[in-house]
């Protein structure tokens, strides 16, 4: 199996924001209730199974520590997951992560707005304490769409911080999209597989893609109020047909970057499918490639 190494087998002149890359929707979601709870296991964990992009949104306690949240829900302390990434940071030197970190949205419920807050000097404090950003913290770019896999390798960086809110000390200069509708994404699992890919075709962005696959419960959608895990286990029989639709279309294919969905380490299902678009993009190096293709279903 790869999984633990797949970034080893990508060429050097791949460019970041071209690779096929597993993401975590609400990565820090593991062990909340199950209205919350979009993922199994810890960062690490979800690092063996071959992830490389963390969806990580944060609230404080009333006590000041600084936590994992979905919604109204809280996990473990954001001190705990950072913990966990630098044990994937010490497993080997051949992966880069994709850490999408800001507080979890604001959400108003009739005439309420409820707001999370994460003091971004005390998060800047954790991230250096763990994950050593001075050293490996890709800032210093121009163009996300000029940076390579040879680039990050030469320059040993490990990971690249994305915030939307501009907060953190060593966040990266480049967008990051995030495409949602709750009227695509609340559709039944045979509709949502078509139509969450011409969704796709409606962005473009030089920098990052973030492409969501999970199913998600709102009123007044088709899906109604459902578990994520209920959502997901509707979704997995047409989780094939969803990447067939990226691997038949040369446009598609050329830009799906990050693709992302919930209970990644369930299996490796989702993470082998998405990974294999690699392969169908032609950035697995040339003698790698059996090894990397047969890796992905030892």
């Amino acid at each position: 199996m790869i999984y633990a190494d797949w970034m080893s087998y990508i060429k050097d002149d791949a460019k970041i924001n071209k690779i096929a890359i597993p993401g975590s929707h609400n990565a820090g979601s593991y062990g909340m209730g199950r209205q919350a709870c979009c993922q199994d296991d810890n960062l690490y964990t979800q690092f063996l199974y071959g992830i490389r992009q963390f969806c990580i949104r944060l609230n404080t306690r009333r006590d000041g520590t600084i936590v994992l949240a979905h919604g109204l829900l809280s996990g473990v302390p954001f001190e705990e997951l950072l913990a966990d990434l630098k044990r994937a940071l010490d497993y080997n030197d051949t992966e880069f992560f994709i850490l999408d970190i800001c507080p979890y949205y604001d959400q108003e419920i009739g005439p309420l707005t409820l707001r999370y807050r994460a003091d971004p000097a005390k998060v800047d404090a954790l991230i250096e304490k763990y994950l050593d950003p001075a050293k490996n913290a890709l800032c210093d770019f121009d163009d996300i769409g000029s940076v390579t896999m040879g680039d990050i390798r030469k320059a040993g960086k490990r990971f690249v911080l994305i915030n939307e809110t501009n907060e953190y000390k060593y966040r990266a200069d480049c967008e990051c999209i995030r495409p949602w509708d709750p009227l695509v994404f609340g559709l039944k699992a045979p509709k949502f597989a078509k139509a969450t890919v011409k969704y796709f075709d409606k962005f473009s962005t030089d920098g990052f893609y973030w492409f969501q696959t999970q199913m998600t419960p709102n009123f007044g959608t088709e899906v109604g109020i459902r578990t994520p895990r209920a959502l997901d286990e509707q979704l997995r029989p047409f989780y094939g047909e969803i990447i067939r639709d990226f691997e038949d279309d040369p446009r598609r294919l050329a830009n799906v970057n990050i693709v992302a969905g919930d209970f990644m380490s369930k299996d490796y299902l989702k993470v082998r499918k998405i990974l294999g678009l690699n392969l169908a993009k032609g950035i697995v190096k040339e003698d790698k490639a059996d090894e990397y293709r047969e890796g992905l279903y030892r």
